[in-house]
């Protein structure tokens, strides 16, 4: 079920902005690259899917977990507190981004879990939830209630479990949880989002016997993301088979992490690497602590700012990118990185030629439709963007200034940014639900189109 794109309320003028703005009403100035290009180096904090992942498999584990660089951000912070509810404890560590978490401990009664828009929450912990003698309740914020839920749901009825939601396959639901599980096998329809599997992979070994996952649908997008899953597990001590394509098998057994350390958030960083290509001839965006190896589907970008125009080059475990001066059209299947779409979208509008995105028709199941959002808010500038059913066509138009809006989606007000870089007075409406996953993004960019001070997290 997809959510079409309208307004969220009332979009506020620029003075209105000044007298009665509220974070969701505000609207931020996105600022214009420097016509004389600009360097800057940016570091972003610890990647949302790794974090969250560590962090379910910490409050699984047979002993107590040191979880260091994880990401400080609306997502994660949910993720604790649904894990808190559920029996497990956090304990700030000695910096902000060190977490040490003590396992479940046994909860009865009634709980209730906020997942937000939190895709990772709603679609992990109802695996967890089903081996936690309790009913736990599940809801979010409005947005989230449209988002698909029915495969884990229906897994997990077939696993035994009890699952009331009133037949709507979303948001809100209770899991009565049972304690100790069979396991066994169970068929999952996968292709609106991996997380379905993904959550019920992280949970397999606290089952009896394991789990043996088998994707059922015709398409399996972000496939990157359940190799991440088998990563963590596999760093955990688990036996995961996945040598057979569409079909997981995880071994019962012990979680052991100790101490892990969280790369940087690759996606967060391809909004700010994007930049650099969309500016001046010779700006440059330097990411540091880019790992050589990773399951995170925003290692793509480099690849893909190089075929639109960009120069990329490494020095150690730093980054970085390059403009050329030229933005050029792309072909792209995105099917293994479609949380990238957004920003190579927002580059596309400022080619010299079209471009096509493929392989992303499960963006419709987003925090918003973020095909249906991209479409409407690059037409709203005078841009030419088409849906397709599997992606978008963005054909370059000159673009004008206006309210740009975010759909209370991360991705989006980073889209607009890239926009705005080009385009004069683009105003991001609620640039505040960046929060999602990298706090302050506005102030960051700031910084980085300030020149050669580092923008810091």
């Amino acid at each position: 079920m997809s959510h079409r794109p309208g307004r969220l309320g009332p979009v506020t003028s620029s003075s209105d902005a000044n007298s009665a703005a509220t974070p969701e009403t505000a609207l931020w100035p996105a600022p214009m690259a420097p016509r004389g290009g600009f360097q800057a180096r940016v570091s972003v904090p610890g990647s949302k899917s790794l974090t969250n992942r560590y962090l379910v498999l910490a409050a699984l584990a047979d002993s107590p977990t040191v979880v260091r660089g994880a990401l400080e951000s609306r997502d994660t912070s949910l993720m604790r507190a649904a894990l808190t509810a559920l029996g497990a404890t956090f304990t700030p560590g000695e910096t902000s981004d060190e977490w040490h978490v003590t396992p479940l401990k046994p909860v009865t009664g009634s709980i209730s879990v906020d997942t937000g828009l939190a895709g990772t929450v709603m679609r992990f912990l109802p695996p967890v939830a089903a081996q936690v003698d309790a009913e736990v309740h599940f809801d979010g914020d409005e947005g989230a209630r449209v988002r698909p839920m029915a495969p884990v749901l229906t897994a997990l009825r077939a696993l035994g479990i009890s699952v009331e939601d009133e037949g709507r396959g979303l948001l809100p639901f209770t899991v009565s949880g049972r304690g100790d599980l069979p396991g066994g096998h169970v068929d999952v329809d996968a292709s609106s989002s991996s997380q379905f599997v993904s959550g019920l992979l992280l949970a397999a070994p606290r089952y009896r016997n394991g789990l043996t996952v088998r994707h059922t649908g015709r398409t399996l997008p972000s496939l990157p993301h359940i190799d991440m899953t088998v990563a963590v597990l596999r760093e955990a001590g688990v036996e995961v088979d996945d040598s057979r394509s569409g079909i997981w098998q995880v071994s019962p057994g012990p979680i052991h992490l100790g101490e892990v350390q969280i790369e940087p958030d690759l996606s967060n960083a391809g909004a700010f690497l994007a930049a650099a290509v969309a500016s001046a001839t010779g700006s440059s965006v330097t990411i540091p602590g880019w790992p050589h190896e990773t399951t995170q589907p925003g290692a793509m970008m480099p690849d893909i700012l190089e075929q639109m125009g960009g120069r990329v080059s490494r020095d150690g475990d730093a980054l970085t990118v390059t403009s050329t001066g030229q933005v050029l059209g792309v072909d792209l299947d995105l099917s293994a990185g479609g949380e990238l779409a957004p920003q190579v979208a927002a580059l596309a509008t400022l080619a010299s030629s079209p471009s096509r995105l493929r392989g992303i028709a499960h963006l419709r199941g987003h925090e918003t439709d973020r095909l249906a959002a991209l479409a409407t808010e690059i037409c709203r500038l005078g841009g030419q963007a088409e849906q397709t059913s599997d992606g978008l066509v963005i054909t370059p138009r000159p673009l004008h200034g206006g309210v740009w809006e975010t759909y209370h989606d991360h991705r989006m007000a980073h889209a607009g940014a890239i926009v705005g870089l080009r385009v004069p007075d683009v105003q991001i409406e609620n640039v505040a639900t960046t929060a999602k996953t990298l706090p302050r993004f506005d102030a960051k960019w700031e910084t980085m189109l300030g020149g050669n001070a580092p923008a810091t997290s």
